[in-house]
């Protein structure tokens, strides 16, 4: 069992001791040191948070926790129940609220839960902010209100809703176009809440005809609910059994996108940033930023329509710090995760969904034809699984010494670039792995490079 405290938030498994594990206490204590943090930031303001979670089964023990502990540090909730993470970071911004709490351990097992924390423009707190927020929680230092201050609870059951209508008003999203395409758009929502935000968007966006897999909030996840090929093959069956124009499939908290063709293959959602990119692209002049381990696909097309590529540390927040240095007008993760400021600057499936639904429409072709007009890069993932006793930075630093005479990067992790392919290791901050992401020109040629330097990991431990 783990407890991970990092910049995408407090990430646990639940059941087991304090400390270990994310516990109730565990939640109550990192739930004080935030409030604690919004009460020194807007110390004159009546603190107002919102809250959303997705449909793992934890959600409404975790949620409780937070709502009472939020109330007795003296913070009004605005509690929006079952919700995505693109619909909370908007609600902040709409009810002009302080903060966000998202409960939610994105793409993990349904054992594993998390706080993802926000700031007042619906944004995740940076490393500074959570730095302090895990050295306010280890001190413990906690000032309750008193009774006559206590927060209060209210619902908003109207924030999807709210948040699709926001989607519908965007200039690059064409009902008209998608309702005459008359596609039939297949969807797996993982038990979780895409079937309750992104079935009502499209049926406002004209789609009459859906296959629906596991839309129910039941929290019980059918399969790995982390988007790759091998989770979604009843999915690509389904589009092609029902013969589907496109078939979509998000992650439990509905900020991540992958694509199935109409033959059943993956679209790979490394390329859904890619295809919005280029749809946006040819309509608004603008830069783009991905992070470091995302395809170089997106930088090709960027620099081919003649503009600005740049690439970020891993993690939404340091993707949008990039984005706003370097104006850029989309911009992402290539694990399906689209940013599209014009919108609100975090990951949202459900403009994904709009945006490429009226490209694919304005265009008339098949979803494999789109995909076959981008350069062929592939991405082989991998991970190592870390124990306690291994020195990771130590290992870092051997590889970036062995391959000393490539092109090396290290804002995060150890990125080197070969002349034709790259690789990137990096430890993750939602798992105890170390990431190995290697692209080149056929995903058998990436296979062979990461697993090269697996094999060199493997020798350093």
């Amino acid at each position: 069992m783990t407890l991970i405290k990092s910049i995408s938030g407090i990430r646990g498994t639940i059941g087991g001791e304090p400390g270990d594990t994310l516990s109730p206490l565990d939640v109550v204590k990192f739930v004080s040191a935030y409030s604690t943090q919004l009460r020194n930031k807007f110390t004159n303001s009546k603190i107002k948070v919102i809250l959303g979670r997705d449909a793992r089964i934890s959600g409404p023990m975790v949620n409780n926790v937070v709502i009472g502990t939020l109330n007795a540090m003296g913070i009004d909730v605005i509690d929006l129940g079952l919700s995505t993470t693109p619909t909370v970071e908007m609600a902040v911004t709409d009810h002009k609220a302080q903060g966000g709490i998202i409960l939610t351990a994105s793409h993990n097992p349904k054992q594993w839960n998390a706080l993802k924390l926000l700031n007042e423009k619906g944004e995740f707190i940076n490393a500074a902010e959570g730095a302090e927020l895990l050295e306010i929680a280890a001190k413990e230092q906690f000032d309750y209100a008193q009774v006559d201050d206590l927060g209060s609870t209210t619902n908003d059951s109207n924030a999807i809703s709210n948040h699709i209508n926001h989607i519908l008003n965007l200039d690059l999203v064409d009902v008209e176009a998608i309702r005459k395409a008359n596609f039939t758009v297949a969807l797996d929502a993982v038990n979780s809440t895409g079937g309750i935000s992104i079935l009502p968007l499209l049926k406002e966006l004209g789609v009459e005809n859906t296959i629906e897999l596991y839309v129910e909030p039941t929290g019980h996840f059918p399969h790995n609910p982390e988007p790759l090929p091998e989770h979604l093959t009843e999915l690509s069956a389904a589009v092609v059994d029902n013969k589907a124009d496109v078939g979509f499939v998000v992650d439990p908290d509905v900020d991540r996108l992958a694509i199935v063709m109409e033959n059943g293959e993956m679209f790979n959602e490394e390329y859904t940033l890619v295809a919005v990119a280029d749809y946006v692209l040819q309509h608004q002049a603008g830069n783009t930023v991905s992070n470091m381990s995302s395809t170089r696909a997106l930088s090709e097309i960027t620099i081919k329509q003649g503009y600005k590529y740049s690439a970020s540390a891993v993690g939404e927040v340091n993707v949008v710090e990039m984005m706003r240095k370097t104006n850029a007008i989309i911009g992402g993760e290539g694990n399906g995760g689209i940013i599209y400021p014009t919108l609100h600057a975090g990951r949202d499936s459900l403009v994904g969904i709009a945006l490429f639904l009226t490209y694919l429409a304005k265009r008339n072709i098949k979803v494999s034809e789109l995909r076959a007009e981008y350069p062929a890069f592939f991405i082989s993932k991998n991970k190592i699984q870390l124990k306690p006793e291994m020195d990771v930075d130590s290992i870092l630093i051997k590889m970036q010494d062995k391959y000393s005479n490539e092109k090396i990067t290290t804002i995060d992790g150890v990125k080197i670039d070969f002349e034709n392919s790259w690789v990137h290791l990096r430890k993750s901050n939602t798992e105890p792995i170390i990431r190995i992401y290697a692209e080149d020109s056929s995903l058998e040629k990436a296979d062979e490079l990461a697993h090269k330097i697996m094999n060199d990991i493997n020798s350093f431990m």
